[in-house]
Formats: C-alpha cells, structure tokens, sequence
C-alpha cells in the first residue's frame, strides 16, 4: 500500500460523507483510509456505502484527543506514506496523485499542498470553484500550464546547485507551513504528506498530553529535521469551518477561555523539541507567537483588570518571551519590541499604556485612511462615549425593517403604549424617512449620531429584526423582540446550510439574540421553532403578533373602507393583493437583492380587469421598483406602503409564494392562492421549509399565470375545495390570535 490516510471521527456524520466522497473520487486509488473513530461508534451504514469505493480500516477507541487518535492511525497505517484527513474537510480531486507523484519523484521526507478555507459542504464549493475557473478561462486564454506554475516560490534561480535548492525548499516549508499562516491557530499537519519511515525513524508522534494544537511540536520537528521536501499549490486541501459552533463546533471552536494557557503548553512542547531559539524553524514560529502576544494577550491584559487574571497569564507571558532569541525580537518592529520588553518585565502599566496607545492609533488610522470614516467615528462615539452615559429610563426605541418604514409590530406596540400609558414614555422612532406619526415621538435616520446615542441609552428597545453586531446589552436595558412573521422557511440553527447569508451567521444570530429579554410568537409552531432555531430560552410572550390586531378589530370594514380610498382602489373592485418572497440566490451584491416578475398582469389585465384590480406588495429585501407602466388602473404598485396588515384587510385574494404572509393573511379566512413556479429549487436547493407545501397549505399551488387565472375566476370552488384544510391551518396558526396582542405584550414588558 502506498498511502494511509488517517482519518480521525468523532461523530461528525453531517460531514464524514462529503470527506469520503473526495477521497472516493481521487484520480489514483493507490491509498487506504484508516479511520479512527473516538469515544463514538464507527459509523456502519456510511462505511456501507462506501465499501464498493474504498479501502477502509476502521478502529475504535475510548481516548477522544485529536492527538492520541491520529497515533493510533499512524500505528495501524500500512502505507509508505501518511497523510491526515480531518472528517469535516475534504480534498481536491487530484491532491493525492499530485502529492504522491512530487514526493516520489524527489524521495521527500514530506511534502505540502495548499489548504483552501470554506463553510460550505462539497457540493457548494465545487459549484463557485467551477464557475471561477471558467471565468479565469474566459479572460486568459494564453497558453500551457508550466510545472512552474503549480510550484511554491522557493526563490529558485537558474544555476543553483542541487543542494542549494534542496535548502531553499526546506527554508521554503518553514515559511510556508509557519511564518505565512494567518495565526498560529493554523499552524497545522493537515495539507501534507508524509513519508512514514521518516517519522519513525525520527520518532516523530503527535503529543497525546495536549489537547489542542498538538500539530505544533509535531510539524516544528518535521520541518527541523527533515533532509528533502518540496511542495504543490495545487494540491487542494479544502478546510471546512464549521457554520454551526453552538451545536456542532469543531475542535478549535471547542477551546474557549483557555486558549491562551492550551497555546502556551504547546509552546512549551515546541520549545523541547526545537530549543536553539536561533534555528529557521524556531525563529518563524516565534515571530508568529509574538504577533499573537502582541495582538490578542496583550490587549486582553489592559481589558481585564482583575488582578488574579493578570497575574495568572503575566507570568508565562514573561516566561515566553524571554526565551525569544534577540534578533527575533528586533526585526519584530518597534511596537513590538518595546511590548515584548514590558512583558519580560511584568510592567502591566506599561502593557496597558502601550496596548491602549496602539488601540487608539488603530481607530486614528481607521477614521483617517479607511473607508465609511464617519460610520466609524460613529461607532468609536457610541464604545467610548455614549454607553458609559447614564441609561435613560423612560425612552422607548422603536425600529421596524432597519428603519425601513412605520409598521409591524412595533408600530402597534407603540399606538397601544400611548393608548395604556398616555404621557408616561418618550419616544424615539429609527426611520429613515420623515413620516407622520400618531403621537408625539422623536426620529432618527439609521447609523446618524443619534441612532448611536439612544441604541446605547434607551432603556426599552422593540425590534422586529436583529439589532447590529457591535450593540452591547447594558444592565438595565429592556430588549422586546417581536421577530416579523411565523417561519415557512428554515431558520438560523435549523438551516444546514447558510448559502446568501455571512458564513457567521449562526454564531453572529447567537450572540445577538442573548440581548433580547422578551421574543413574542403568534403561534405554538413558532415558539417551538424559535426554541430551537434561535436556540431561546428566555420569556417567550405567547399572545400572537401585536401587527395582527389589526385584522381582529371590531371596526376593521370600515377601516378597510378608510385605507381603500387612501391608496385610491375603486370600491366596486374586488382586490387581489400579490406579495411575493425574496430569492436567496437572486442577488446583485451582498444585502441587495432582485426579483424577476414571472405573473404575466397583462393576461391578468385582459382575464380580470372588469371585476378586480392587483396591489402589488414586494418583500423589503428586493431592490428594485417594478415597472407596471400600461397596466395604470388595473395594477398598483404598493411595494413601499408602509403597513402590509392594511394591505391585508382591503384584499379579497392573497397570492403568494414563500412568504410568512400567509400566516397572518389567514387571520381574515379569506382565499389563498400560491404561485409556486420554482418549487422544486427553492425546496430543494435553497432552505427548505417547517412544512408541506404540497399538503398543508390552505390554498392550491400554481405555477403559471393561466392557473391562477382560471382559479380567481373560480375562486368559489377553490374555496371549498380547501375548506377543510383552511380549517385545520386556522386553528393551528391562528389559535393565539385574538386582537389583544399588544395589550398583553406591554402588560407583560412594561409592567
């Protein structure tokens, strides 16, 4: 056997599959995949499925470090080479022939390929990586790639002897394998394989009394003691983060507030095997451990002024650094250097001076030369400014759709506070546009300098959607999320993969919504999915959405009489409202959004004019002003009204899609109408869905404008058809709904 890939499992079936594809795939098949699996069963019906297609050899054991379980696999591989396989990544389709070939060629210790950073599974990756290439062939079509070209740049020169080479290839790893990686977190063996007598006879093992980084102390001694290797970029070694560090974090996710003392044990083990401080490899991965004490040790030293913190980690740090061998220390750079100096020392003053001095400049030179300076002098404002003002205690912060518009819930916990509570609160209202409101409130634009003050000062804030990143819940604050509708499609902890949102997302949800004090649901379905998804433990407010009350008022047919004439609807037309989703994959740019009208209203036109009219009603994401020019007087374009709920009650007809909408519309047990025409990939392909399209829905599916022609036209027989199932929808997603929602919110926020 040629080759062992040592595979350690720890459990990971959501990611085991797509690993073994990629080795099931490889262009050669001259390997065998040794899989370890730790603490946890072997996996039977997935080594099944890849019987036919690969040689594997499992093992179990009870010890669950990364390090103990590669030992075991490097004990029990049988080929001339090892390389190691993470079960959550995977690899290019060539990366073993290419590895295999260049270590051959040349009787290398070891050689490297590249490793490439993802979030996505496999199928995703192949997906960009494929439509990337083909646009790189369409702008370079210039020739034959040269063996150059996949190479690392050793600095090689035409003339050099074969030993100089040889030199500059090992000084070459050190660079590239050390000094060239992003952080010393990822310093690591994977990406590289390995000649198995070299390791043995140098008695090189991973050190099973480190739990983390244990790659360290095995790669440093690799890289020092090895006599040849070379290295191909080409060589693809795709690296997955996982997306999901609550329920499913990978090893380094796993670390904590321990890290710093974990980097420092493997530092030790690094330092014993590798002790001339003036060696290659010492001295690379000592500029990277200085760049790490310098950048996140020392700054988390200034913030945390407990005293037994400081001492604790103070201490080792000075250890450290005083064994750095000078030079190292003083091609480090002149900030570097003088921190390093107050480290040895123990001179925490001096630590704090330096590291709040470098923070300062930091913020100087992002306000100076960085793009958006003032969104930046703005946050630097509400940090050091505003949150260390004191709270105020009778303002309440509203906002709906960033700022977007007046309406939803907020707007209706803000119309019954002033009801219940004349006089008693002031008011500020996030909104981007100047707009008339009821009572008496302040307004702000979104990201002004007040947006900052009462984000960082209002004692009572109601969102209907998350709050910024860099927003810190104080003491006091009061945090009313009433979220903007029951879920159809997956959300945040339920979804597999996050494909139009950051890759952060899941992690970035989950610290937001720790903020939020009070998460209003309209139905039993949403709090057990908020529960899970949003991973919420706190007061769930089980009244349904306040926005709802309006669809429940004793008044509301002349309400909708009001609102009709408003957006000026003839009253002897019948009113078919049509609110269609965003697409998560139809896009110009990150938070811009598009949609490609596929209901033909001039048929509608034609088909139903004489009886009906269509208010048209987009989702807030999409960007574009749809053009409804020659449809005047059949056709209205209230994609920018405010309050979609007064849509709701002035509508005879709902036609939607994938939008929440529903779910609030069948409040009135009015018709439904569902223009699905891209089921199948926004099913599959996208994010899913709570429920059965085809089987709980109050209302026919339709994927063409004939068909929902021909359903209005007898929407009287369509009623019936789904008169049970309507029913059944009612009371499952309507049962809270009551018309007192933000009565009952506010008695149980407010008090």
């Amino acid at each position: 056997m040629d080759i062992s890939i040592v595979v350690p499992y720890h459990g990971e079936d959501i990611y085991l599959k797509d690993c073994l594809t990629s080795l099931a795939e490889q262009s050669v098949d001259n390997f065998e995949v040794v899989l370890v699996a730790s603490g946890v069963d072997i996996p039977g019906n997935i080594i099944d499925e890849f019987a036919d297609k690969l040689n594997i050899r499992t093992f179990r054991t009870d010890k669950t470090t990364v390090s103990a379980v590669r030992n075991i696999g490097m004990d029990n591989a049988l080929g001339d080479y090892i390389a190691f396989l993470d079960c959550d990544d995977y690899l290019s389709w060539d990366y073993i022939e290419k590895l295999y070939t260049l270590a051959v060629s040349e009787g290398s210790d070891f050689v490297f390929g590249k490793i490439e950073n993802t979030w996505y599974k496999r199928s995703i990756y192949l997906d960009h990586n494929s439509k990337k290439v083909e646009e790189e062939e369409d702008e370079d079509e210039s020739g034959d790639e040269t063996d150059s070209d996949r190479q690392f740049d050793f600095e090689i020169k035409s003339g050099d002897s074969a030993d100089t080479i040889r030199k500059k290839k090992l000084y070459g790893a050190g660079k590239y394998l050390l000094l060239r990686r992003k952080t010393v977190q990822n310093i690591t063996v994977l990406g590289i394989l390995f000649k198995k007598s070299f390791l043995t006879d140098n008695d090189i093992r991973f050190d099973e009394d480190l739990v983390y980084y244990s790659d360290w102390p095995f790669l440093c001694r690799a890289i020092a003691g090895a006599i040849v290797c070379d290295g191909d970029k080409e060589a693809l070694y795709i690296k997955r983060t996982h997306n999901d560090p609550i329920h499913m974090p990978s090893l380094i996710q796993t670390i904590g507030k321990d890290d710093f003392e974990h980097r420092l044990k493997a530092y030790e083990k690094v330092t014993g095997y590798v002790g001339d401080a003036q060696s290659d490899v010492r001295v690379k991965f000592d500029r990277k451990l200085i760049t790490y004490l310098v950048s996140e040790a020392g700054p988390a030293i200034r913030k945390n002024e407990d005293k037994t913190w400081r001492k604790k980690r103070l201490s080792p740090i000075s250890d450290v650094c005083k064994q750095f061998a000078a030079e190292t220390v003083k091609v480090s750079g002149f900030y570097r250097r003088r921190l390093i100096k107050a480290f040895i020392a123990k001179d925490i003053k001096k630590i704090c001076r330096l590291t709040g001095n470098k923070n300062l400049r930091n913020w100087a030179v992002r306000i100076i030369k960085g793009p958006g300076r003032l969104k930046i002098i703005k946050e630097f404002t509400y940090k050091h400014r505003y949150i260390k003002q004191p709270m105020l205690d009778n303002v309440v912060l509203l906002e709906s759709f960033f700022g977007k518009s007046y309406s939803d819930s907020p707007k209706y916990i803000f119309e019954k506070l002033n009801d219940m509570y004349p006089g008693k609160y002031e008011y500020v209202w996030i909104l981007d546009k100047k707009t008339a409101l009821p009572y008496p409130a302040k307004q702000v634009k979104r990201f002004s300098f007040g947006y900052y003050k009462y984000m960082a000062r209002s004692k009572y804030i109601v969102f209907n959607s998350r709050q910024p990143k860099w927003f810190v819940k104080r003491k006091g604050n009061v945090f009313l999320e009433t979220w903007h509708g029951t879920p159809l499609k997956k959300l945040v902890f339920d979804m597999d993969e996050v494909v139009s949102a950051s890759p952060m997302y899941k992690k970035t949800f989950y610290i937001q919504s720790r903020s939020w004090d009070y998460l209003v649901a309209a139905n039993k379905f949403s709090e057990e999915v908020f529960k899970r998804a949003f991973v919420y433990d706190k007061p769930m407010l089980k009244y349904g959405y306040p926005r709802n009350d309006i669809l429940h008022a004793d008044n509301r047919d002349s309400l909708a009489s009001a609102i009709k004439k408003k957006v000026g609807i003839p009253k002897d037309k019948k009113v078919v409202l049509y609110a269609p989703t965003w697409r998560d994959d139809e896009f110009y740019e990150s938070g811009k959004y598009k949609f490609d009208l596929k209901l033909d209203l001039h048929k509608m036109k034609k088909a139903l004019s004489d009886e009906y009219v269509v208010i048209l009603r987009t989702h807030y994401f999409i960007a574009d002003n749809l053009d409804v020019t020659g449809l005047e007087g059949f056709v209205y374009n209230l994609s920018k009204y405010d309050d979609i709920a007064e849509l709701y009650l002035i509508s005879d007809i709902l036609i939607t899609d994938y939008s929440s909408v529903f779910f609030d519309y069948a409040n009135l047990k009015r018709p439904m109408l569902f223009f699905t025409y891209d089921l199948d990939k926004y099913r599959d392909v996208l994010r899913g869905f709570y429920i059965d399209m085809e089987k709980e829905l109050p209302g026919p599916l339709l994927f063409t404008t004939e068909e929902i022609i021909e359903s209005i036209q007898n929407i009287n027989t369509v009623n019936a058809k789904y008169s049970a199932i309507y029913n059944e929808f009612y009371d499952r997603f309507c049962g809270w709904e009551d018309g007192h929602a933000s009565e009952n919110c506010i008695k149980a926020v407010f008090k």
